[in-house]
């Protein structure tokens, strides 16, 4: 593959939430979102394989949101990414994330316009073509400017 191309794709409806502090579904107008609040770091997870013809190039998210109702162009979001590789013999019974790489953009003036942040990822030249892996996004709320709720619509995994 080469700098750019897409490795994976998910929906909010393939989101898997941690025990605590997870973005919530919601609907907005007939598309699933996932809420996430703008008081608490809240995070979700979602599984992948990486493919075949993966080039061994750095990774990014591409994080696709929203905002639920604030119109101050002058307020950022936060987003945050990180990446947990799972070669033979890794233990899932315990966490290994790389170190979260936080990026922040700054909102639209209309509520419910879509917008992307690309968050690159750490530390990710050890994944391996086959192995599974996660992916955990968060909202940096408390970071962050905005107001109300960050709807998360969608997810790519980038080669970048």
């Amino acid at each position: 593959m080469a700098s750019g191309d897409t490795l994976a794709a998910w929906g909010a409806a393939a989101a898997i939430p941690p025990s605590a502090d997870y973005g919530t579904l919601d609907v907005r107008n007939g598309h699933l979102v996932l809420d996430f609040d703008d008081t608490t770091v809240e995070s979700v997870c979602f599984v992948g394989v990486v493919p075949s013809n993966y080039g061994g190039g750095g990774l990014s998210a591409v994080v696709t949101w929203m905002v639920t109702s604030d119109t101050n162009t002058g307020h950022q979001v936060g987003w945050g990414a990180s990446a947990e590789r799972h070669p033979v013999g890794f233990d899932v019974d315990s966490d290994n994330f790389t170190t979260v790489t936080q990026v922040y953009t700054w909102l639209t003036s209309e509520p419910g316009e879509v917008q992307r942040t690309l968050v690159p990822l750490a530390s990710t030249s050890t994944f391996v073509a086959g192995e599974s892996f996660r992916l955990r996004v968060q909202r940096m709320a408390g970071d962050d400017t905005a107001t109300g709720d960050a709807e998360l619509l969608a997810v790519e995994l980038r080669e970048s």
